[in-house]
């Protein structure tokens, strides 16, 4: 990120609106939240540092909730806490230029004030609460106070948000500490949410006004494990954040679980920001950039050698290229480097296998440093070096771990451009610290990331924009061996997991079956998806994923004629990241219509659910004058498109017309002048 402007306003002056006590207004002022003592325990002592409520447009967002932190530190919290001062309200607005992502500009503008606490039963032990409200949320901290250099560990973190209704919610209860926080995010109501419960951020709810929504998020996952949500612990209605416990404490032994153990800096420890996403709409949360917004400031200086770009992969279609024995060999991969450099894609992916002792499990025998005798990795990677295409690799992580510094240059060595690691499946402590020790040795390398089997988007490629994209998503792959995705699922996801940041799906299916067919035609190479090929195009444009992948087999892209078939084309042409994104039309389940801009031209994704249905899209995004439109849309089979170009202008509308389970795209650029 490069910070351009700052500016630091004080309550009195322009906002003086703002000045009451432990209350705080957004920019825009639609946004009010309110600090409250904590709630008291029966036998008179308060049970907690503060209560915090949100309001959206005058009604409840967030009801009075409670914000607490358990330290292991003798009588910590047994008494109460006495709130010291409250910080004059400050404003910042500030631009930054992503690397990469949703936008080429974004403008930060947020009000922020702290409010410093103290332990009764430990005087001059601290704890400050640190909010932010923007236009598109709000967010709060902890900061931690006490000796720079001394050791203290948190037993629990008690953050909750209380809800005002029975929201309709969406999220994936993945219901255990390890996984890939992979599967699908399900309708439950608010009174539904279980305390038992472990959902992946994030949770999105409908408040029940108009279409406003909003969801639970975090960001600045630093030092510290990443969080899901559950239920309420004493039944009420709402959420409240969990964490894993570190994998050296007891999670059987109640007062042994710790979840972190931080040594305090100067100017205290910072907690990750707890995240309230609002928007009037659920596509103002699909457009909203607040988890990067929180993120730390990009550490990279020299950046040049970062590029997005479409990565021929090979691990979903099995290698499956036009040579008498594809495998785990040069030759297979010579020949996905010829096909990737036709389409004008940048990069080829080697996935798992290539190297010794190469597996999806922690094998103490493997060598990151040296591939197996069938791949000769330097050989490969100067051939596509000829034809101007660039390589990935895939890692297990902990194989990667043992031997981390000197992998990493030798694939500096090699020539790498990237490496895809995965398997972490973790959300503790030490594997939070794990994945950033791992993008910044990777940057001091000069390699690219992208994570799978991993937390979601937390912010962490915004500090590291090395980090293109990471998965924490039940994507095409699943078609391999489950008939769980589908449509629905996918147009789900822009309204959820993809919320928080860039998500690794893996689209490029070419090979489409009714859904009726799909059991008898499921298949580990060469899978089948019961969507059709506009979907599929469609996700090009509204899955967010600075490095994307083309994942089908190279001649399920061709004719037979040697020709591409109906929609390569677009994939070719489509770029991976954007300078502008507007949700134009939508909804969670339903369907999602998305605008992005790079340069002049304009592209629009939109995807369906297994309704048929026919979509109006205002084009007054498009700049003055005319431009041409090119579309490809569903055509009478599922693997066929209809082409079609047509003059539009800003003031008209383009009907997009949606199979069950389809899509469409459109190009539009300005029309050569006559």
């Amino acid at each position: 990120m490069k910070r351009l402007t700052l500016a630091l306003f004080g309550a009195c002056g322009m906002l003086a609106a703002t000045a009451q006590a432990n209350t705080l207004t957004s920019p825009n002022g639609l946004l009010e939240a309110r600090f409250g003592a904590p709630f008291t325990k029966a036998e008179g002592t308060q049970d907690g540092i503060a209560t915090y409520a949100l309001n959206y447009r005058g009604k409840p967002l967030i009801t009075p909730s409670l914000l607490n932190l358990r330290l292991d530190l003798p009588e910590f919290g047994s008494k109460s806490f006495k709130l010291l001062s409250a910080s004059k309200v400050s404003e910042v607005r500030d631009t930054y230029q992503p690397l990469v992502g949703k936008s080429a500009s974004v403008l930060v503008h947020f009000r922020e004030m702290t409010l410093s606490y103290e332990d009764l039963a430990l005087p001059g032990r601290k704890v400050d609460v640190v909010l932010r409200l923007y236009d598109q949320g709000a967010a709060l901290r902890y900061v931690i106070h006490g000796r720079a250099g001394e050791r203290i560990a948190v037993k629990k973190e008690v953050t909750t948000f209380g809800f005002a209704r029975d929201h309709d919610c969406w999220g994936y209860n993945q219901g255990q500490w390890v996984g890939g926080h992979e599967g699908e995010y399900d309708p439950v109501k608010a009174s539904r949410l279980r305390d038992a419960a472990l959902y992946v951020l994030p949770l999105v709810c409908k408040t029940g006004d108009g279409q406003t929504s909003f969801a639970l998020a975090e960001s600045d996952v630093r030092g510290y494990p990443a969080s899901f949500v559950s239920g309420r612990d004493n039944g009420s209605l709402g959420a409240e954040l969990k964490h894993s416990p570190r994998y050296d404490t007891d999670p059987s032994v109640r007062q042994a679980v710790t979840i972190a153990r931080i040594t305090l800096p100067e100017g205290g420890f910072k907690t990750p920001w707890r995240v309230i996403m609002v928007g009037d709409t659920p596509g103002a949360l699909a457009e909203s950039q607040l988890v990067q917004m929180l993120a730390t400031p990009s550490r990279l200086k020299d950046t040049g050698w970062i590029k997005p770009g479409k990565v021929a992969w090979d691990w979903w279609n099995g290698s499956q290229v036009a040579i008498p024995e594809p495998g785990m060999n040069t030759a297979t991969y010579k020949a996905f480097v010829d096909f990737a450099a036709e389409m004008g894609l940048p990069y080829i992916m080697v996935d798992e296998g290539w190297s010794v002792g190469s597996s999806v499990e922690a094998n103490p025998k493997a060598d990151t440093t040296r591939s197996k005798p069938s791949m000769d990795i330097p050989a490969i990677v100067a051939y596509a070096r000829q034809k101007g295409v660039g390589v990935w690799l895939w890692l297990q992580w902990k194989q990667l771990e043992r031997q981390m510094e000197p992998a990493l240059a030798r694939y500096r060595e090699w020539g790498i451009k990237g490496i895809k690691v995965d398997f972490m499946s973790r959300t503790d402590q030490e594997m939070m610290a794990y994945y950033e020790r791992l993008v910044s040795r990777a940057a001091a390398n000069r390699l690219m990331v992208d994570l799978h089997s991993s937390v979601p988007s937390n912010g962490l490629e915004c500090t590291w924009p090395n980090l293109l994209t990471q998965e924490a998503v039940m994507g095409a792959e699943f078609n391999k061996w489950s008939a769980r995705i589908t449509a629905t699922h996918n147009v789900t996801l822009p309204f959820t997991r993809m919320i928080l940041g860039p998500m690794d799906y893996t689209p490029g299916a070419f090979r489409h079956v009714a859904a009726a067919d799909f059991p008898s035609k499921m298949t580990w190479n060469n899978p089948v998806v019961k969507t059709t090929r506009g979907h599929t195009l469609g996700m090009y444009v509204a899955y967010d994923s600075p490095l994307q992948m083309v994942s089908d087999s190279p001649p399920s892209y061709k004719k037979a004629d040697g020709g591409w078939e109906d929609g390569a084309d677009f994939i070719a042409m489509v770029p991976t990241t954007w300078d502008e994104t507007r949700v134009l039309l939508g909804d969670i389940g339903q369907f999602i219509v998305t605008a992005r801009r790079k340069g002049a031209d304009w592209y629009l994704g939109a995807m369906g659910n297994e309704q048929a249905r026919e979509v109006r899209v205002p084009l007054d995004f498009l700049g003055a004058g005319r431009h041409e439109a090119r579309s490809w849309q569903d055509g009478a089979a599922m693997n066929t498109l209809v082409t079609s170009s047509s003059g539009v202008g800003r003031d008209d509308t383009l009907t997009l017309k949606l199979a069950p389970s389809g899509g469409a795209v459109v190009h539009l650029r300005a029309a050569a002048k006559q």
